[in-house]
């Protein structure tokens, strides 16, 4: 089934070919709601999905990409994420999270965070309302397709989006490359330095030099950009 759905992505066109595909998605998976949405280096919103377009605009105009807990909880992390393992302690995100329940969200989701090598940060998002034990079945019987069709969704939209005068990209050293990967992995500075047996001021010397050729502005994107360029692997 899904290889039909793979197809028509490598063949999407357009913006519209790409909203067609979403909602066929839900519909194949009997899911409230998948949505496909990217901010790019200007802070600009893109996005395909099914959520209500009377809720996207109200998102958008609030400005709760600002505190939005999924937005602000996948954005330093490189796997997937439910949504309940994030912070919705605050009350700003209590409300976020109610209020999106009234405009016809669910109460239970998924998201797949993913970069591009200019600054785009996207999520790839289920959706769904239903128990925790009913959304722990539906994740564990399609959480590998759902990382695959993720991760299609965004190559595609980068080919849309391709700048036309991308520079060839400077290899990274194997040092530097170490250091990214772990960096990626979660590990502290001083744990890489000790693991790598080198200074904590030689680390930053490897760090801010792939920074420099991946022409990121901090730590954080040069990790996204290799990522997304397969520089690394995680």
């Amino acid at each position: 089934m899904l290889d039909g759905f793979f197809d028509r992505m490598e063949s999407a066109a357009g913006r519209d070919d790409l909203q067609a595909l979403i909602t066929d998605l839900r519909d194949h998976y009997g899911i409230a709601h998948i949505v496909y949405h990217w901010v790019n280096s200007d802070g600009e919103q893109y996005g395909v999905g099914t959520y209500p377009l009377e809720w996207a605009q109200h998102y958008i105009a609030q400005g709760y990409l600002r505190i939005d807990p999924v937005i602000q909880g996948c954005f330093q992390r490189f796997h997937p994420v439910e949504w309940k393992r994030l912070d919705w302690s605050g009350k700003a995100a209590r409300a976020l999270l109610v209020e999106a329940m009234e405009y016809g969200l669910g109460n239970q989701g998924y998201s797949v965070p993913l970069r591009g090598p200019n600054g785009q940060f996207a999520l790839f998002t289920v959706n769904d309302s239903c128990s925790d034990e009913e959304w722990r079945v539906f994740c564990e019987a399609n959480v590998r397709d759902l990382l695959m069709i993720a991760h299609y969704f965004n190559r595609k939209a980068l080919e849309f989006e391709k700048p036309e005068d991308e520079k060839v990209q400077k290899p990274l050293s194997p040092r530097e490359a170490d250091a990214l990967t772990f960096l990626a992995l979660g590990y502290s500075r001083a744990q890489i330095a000790e693991m790598l047996e080198i200074s904590e001021h030689t680390l930053r010397v490897y760090v801010e030099s792939a920074r420099f050729k991946l022409g990121a502005m901090n730590t954080t994107q040069a990790v996204a950009r290799a990522l997304s360029l397969g520089l690394i692997v995680v």
